[in-house]
């Protein structure tokens, strides 16, 4: 049986109610009268994972297939669970977290987890949680059912955290009207919220070097992590990648700098560094001189005429489409 998602089951989800805590609720609509609400006692929300990844908060994380993402989504939640830290983040404390993985062969998950865990130097997690579809029959459910949510909920326990891993294989809705398909599971999102719960989404990059797909997607994030390559990026590197912060909510200057991240291949650690302008940065910034053709800003750059207007195609259309 197919797991799109027609119309009218779209219409269904939308009635899902949630139950927030009784003591937060009453019967209806409650306003609360501003000086009443200013007064309110609202604890501030503590990191999972400081800058960017705070308690009761939705988060993105993408970049285009081959970057690094699962890498980053595994030592994100390692840290998170172990009160550890990775690349330039830092997690205050431990907390629990459940890992949803969709995609990966269950060996290769395996190995990656066991090459992290002998690599960091953060203790092992006390309560780091692996959901692999691998190891189930039919895989996992479509977190845009309500079938699918309640299976997270259940499995929760007393998670801080859930990792999703990834958007295209958890996330199996009708792309006739994807913002509108999108609907179920940002409601899930609130609704691991109103519970405590923090949940990161891990998505691919499309075409324009943003996330794949509606850009409704990111309305309720607070905070919004892309990788991509660095223009001088040779394949014999392995993993380097630039980590770029494209939605920053409640962080801000130095804590939301973009920085590059490579794996050092003979220690198995992690090493960041400030980047430098690429290639691409210096042809865009070129480009703004109108009186240069682009034969002249290509001498500059020491590159081809065509790969130059390459780039100044490529920002067009990533225009055009937002």
């Amino acid at each position: 049986m197919s797991l799109d998602m027609a119309p009218e089951a779209l219409e269904d989800l939308r009635g899902i109610e949630d139950v927030p805590p009784a003591s937060t609720v009453k019967a209806g609509l409650a306003p609360i009268q501003l000086d009443d609400f200013l007064a309110l006692k609202i604890p501030p929300r503590p990191h999972l994972l400081s800058p960017w990844l705070r308690e009761k908060s939705v988060s993105m994380l993408y970049a285009p297939r081959g970057v690094g993402k699962t890498w980053t989504a595994l030592s994100v939640a390692y840290a998170v669970a172990s009160g550890g830290s990775f690349l330039r983040w830092t997690a205050p404390k431990a907390a629990p977290v459940m890992y949803l993985d969709g995609e990966m062969a269950a060996g290769d998950l395996q190995h990656r987890l066991a090459q992290i865990v002998g690599k960091t130097p953060n203790p092992r997690p006390a309560d780091l949680r692996v959901v692999a579809a691998d190891l189930s029959e039919d895989g996992l459910p479509c977190l845009a059912t309500e079938a699918g949510q309640k299976a997270v909920i259940d499995a929760l326990g007393d998670s801080k955290l859930v990792v999703i891993d990834n958007i295209a294989t958890l996330v199996r809705v009708s792309k006739s009207n994807e913002a509108e398909s999108w609907a179920p599971v940002q409601n899930f999102a609130l609704r691991l919220r109103r519970r405590g719960v923090s949940t990161l989404f891990i998505h691919h990059s499309g075409k324009s070097g943003d996330q794949r797909g509606t850009s409704a997607k990111e309305d309720i994030m607070d905070s919004v992590v892309r990788l991509t390559r660095p223009d001088d990026y040779d394949p014999a590197e392995g993993a380097r990648f630039t980590v770029e912060y494209t939605k920053a909510r409640g962080f801000y200057g130095e804590d939301a700098t973009s920085f590059e991240a490579k794996l050092n291949a003979a220690t198995g650690e992690w090493e960041t560094s400030d980047p430098v302008q690429g290639k691409d940065e210096r042809i865009l910034d070129l480009a703004l001189d109108d009186s240069l053709t682009q034969r002249e800003i290509a001498e500059r750059v020491g590159c081809a005429v065509s790969y130059v207007n390459k780039v100044m195609k490529a920002q067009k259309y990533s225009r055009s489409v937002r």
